[in-house]
């Protein structure tokens, strides 16, 4: 009963920061809730001394619940799911093969650069900090947050092709990113790693073809269910089961989850929608996910916002943290740039595309996730504070400042 009362608590608690961000701030759902789930840490924390048992008990919610496990092995299959069901087919494939270089390329390259700036900071201010924990925090802070980046582009405005490219890179980069981390976190814990082209190309084929195999043939099985159907109710269902199965046998198989989910969804929200569905299905299956990705966004990012309170050394590493956040977006800008100069397949990207592209690379739940992952002996307490500075930075100023910027670029081009 008490996983039932804590998650009762944090669905009053969104639904009550959901409600003052509407009524009184305005914002963009997830920025909102995210900045008033930190007013009410900052807030509790500051009663602390005087009604510590308030500030027990809210500390004691927020701390059991499993951030990490939560986040990827549950919510983040239904947020993947319900976003890739709105992306089209027909949009990706004019945009695949920058997306394939961003997410895979890209990842590898800001990986490194994040590593060796933060390295090269670390010197600098006389912390020892390994090379090999930075290039971990390297891995866990370069891939951009499908989450975060979704919810947010939809209403910024930015032109169809640059939309269509952060956020199909952003559901596709899980794959290479998670095996980068581990490899990267077992040479750090001094494990025995076979680092080869081959051993390194076996896990990323397994993760990440393996993801693509499955995903698409759920996607399949599933419009082939939903087309000798006529219920829109078990339409809503068998797509439901999608995820929930897929997890599972995405779990058995040790494959990638999110690429399975960005996979089934893809195929259902095209060829299923296409070939399979009627109109009442297409309502209430859009309706229903829709509704998914709405209360899971909301809460993931309320929880976000009240791990603030489990964080007790983040006023400790303030400085290193700003210098994260600039170390981050030069890694974002490299990690952009230098495949747009050196493969032509890319495109022709403009000073205002690549500008977009850098700032509207957001990092969001995925990387503090994974940074909560990091053993204690590895530094967490630093990491993880230095996570949350990037990701509140890219959430709250990039993700409230990624619309009046493309509205600059569009005065520009007219001026011009």
């Amino acid at each position: 009963m008490e996983l039932y009362y804590s998650f009762s608590i944090l669905i009053v608690l969104t639904a009550l920061f959901s409600y003052v961000n509407l009524r009184f701030l305005k914002l963009p759902s997830t920025i909102g809730i995210m900045i008033i789930a930190m007013i009410a840490s900052i807030t509790l924390l500051a009663l602390g001394k005087t009604y510590p048992y308030l500030f027990t008990q809210f500390s004691s919610l927020v701390a059991g619940v499993d951030f990490s496990n939560m986040l990827m092995g549950a919510m983040l299959n239904f947020l993947l799911f319900a976003g890739a069901i709105h992306i089209s087919l027909h949009d990706l494939r004019k945009q695949r093969i920058p997306i394939m270089i961003f997410s895979t390329i890209g990842v590898i390259i800001s990986t490194f650069v994040v590593g060796g700036l933060l390295f090269g900071a670390f010197k600098l201010m006389e912390m020892n900090v390994p090379l090999i924990q930075c290039l971990v925090f390297g891995a866990l802070i370069s891939p951009t947050d499908p989450i975060a980046v979704i919810s947010i582009l939809r209403k910024a405005g930015i032109r169809k092709s640059l939309e269509i490219k952060v956020a199909g890179e952003s559901l596709f980069n899980d794959g290479v990113s998670v095996v980068l981390f581990v490899v990267l976190l077992q040479l750090a814990q001094g494990s025995a790693v076979e680092i080869t082209f081959i051993h390194i190309s076996g896990l990323l084929i397994q993760e990440v073809g393996g993801g693509f195999v499955i995903g698409f043939l759920l996607g399949y099985i599933g419009t082939i269910a939903i087309k000798r159907i006529y219920d829109y109710n078990v339409t809503v269902m068998i797509t439901l089961a999608i995820v929930m199965g897929g997890y599972l046998i995405t779990r058995y198989l040790h494959i990638s989850g999110p690429l399975t989910m960005v996979a089934a969804g893809i195929v259902i929200g095209n060829y299923g929608k296409a070939t399979a569905m009627s109109v009442a299905d297409k309502d209430y299956v859009y309706k229903f996910w829709e509704l998914i990705d709405e209360i899971l966004n909301s809460m993931l990012f309320m929880i976000i916002g009240l791990e603030l309170m489990l964080i007790a050394d983040l006023r400790q590493y303030w400085q290193i943290g700003l210098i994260s956040i600039a170390i981050v977006l030069i890694a974002r800008f490299v990690s952009i740039w230098l495949p747009a100069r050196v493969i032509p397949q890319i495109g022709k990207l403009d000073k205002s595309s690549i500008i977009l592209l850098v700032w509207g690379g957001l990092r969001g739940g995925v990387s503090v996730a994974l940074a909560l992952s990091i053993d204690k002996t590895l530094n967490q307490d630093l990491f993880i504070s230095i996570t949350y500075y990037v990701v509140v930075f890219s959430i709250i100023v990039q993700g409230l400042t990624i619309g009046k910027l493309t509205e600059m670029q569009r005065v520009k081009k007219k001026i011009r």
